[in-house]
């Protein structure tokens, strides 16, 4: 782990050291508290009983946010390149009319 900054975090009042690369404690820290957050929430709420059942919970909740969104970014880059292939066929056709 060279070059790697040490950093306390605390998640569900229990405090974590983690090793972190330079310049990127902000990040790290600012993913802990959105974890404990939603850990916090989970927790709230009751209807999950003990700390594990509530992590896979938060992790489970969290891996479908990510694969949702992935899955968004997949539709946009698809419409992207219709759009980009209809603009090139419009932009041949309109020169093919200015030619004519």
């Amino acid at each position: 782990m060279k070059n790697q900054e040490s950093l306390s975090i605390t998640i569900l009042d229990k405090e974590y050291r983690v090793a972190c690369p330079p310049g990127e404690t902000d990040s790290l820290r600012a993913s802990a508290q959105e974890l404990n957050k939603k850990l916090n929430e989970i927790k709230r709420k009751g209807a999950v009983i003990g700390t594990e059942r509530i992590a896979i919970m938060v992790a489970l909740n969290l891996c479908h946010e990510l694969l949702t969104g992935r899955s968004l970014q997949t539709e946009h880059a698809e419409l992207n390149q219709r759009i980009a292939s209809l603009s090139e066929k419009i932009d041949s056709s309109l020169r093919e009319i200015q030619l004519s």
